[in-house]
């Protein structure tokens, strides 16, 4: 059997961690039907929170990332510290929201409510960043980065501005 590299082995734990959770919610799902809903919320509201906290912090990181000199020690260590965050929180998070989200609307039969609609539409541009942020991680990674920290702290507040939108929907459900 070949040998991970210690590049390789978070994020193949994080893979795992990701299995792991699938099949444990499945599992939940199959055996325990409609009663599964409260638990399979808790991992939800668990993966959101996650999904925020990396998506709150990795603008921050870009913020600091831009005053390090391209191919310093600090910058190789924000190549790092960007990539980690991404790969082993914030994607499986967003991929752990995702899943269980859409199965609890369906459950919850959701669909068809206007408030679900608009938060979909916020989970959507959330998403959206997260791409955007994906595609800068890969940026700094060759160290092409061409905006200032500027930039990065007004994009460090998209993600707040989505959340505030998405948890007033789902609390308030206005419409």
């Amino acid at each position: 059997m070949a040998e991970l590299s210690p590049e390789a082995s978070p994020a193949v734990r994080a893979g795992i961690a990701l299995v792991v959770t699938g099949v444990a919610c499945l599992g939940a799902m199959v055996l325990f039907g409609a009663a599964a809903y409260p638990w399979l919320k808790a991992v939800h509201v668990i993966a959101v929170i996650s999904w925020m906290a990396g998506m709150l912090y990795l603008p921050r990181l870009f913020i600091y990332h831009c005053d390090a000199q391209p191919g310093s020690e600090t910058s190789e260590t924000f190549k790092i510290m960007e990539r980690r965050l991404l790969r082993i929180i914030i994607n499986p998070a967003m991929i752990v929201t995702w899943v269980i989200g859409l199965w609890l609307a369906w459950q919850g039969g959701y669909f068809s409510a206007g408030w679900f609609h608009a938060k979909l539409a916020l989970v959507l541009g959330l998403s959206g960043v997260h791409g955007f942020f994906s595609a800068s991680v890969r940026r700094f990674s060759e160290d092409r980065n061409t905006v200032s920290p500027r930039h990065w702290r007004m994009w460090n507040e998209a993600p707040t501005v989505l959340m505030i939108g998405i948890v007033i929907l789902v609390i308030v459900k206005p419409f």
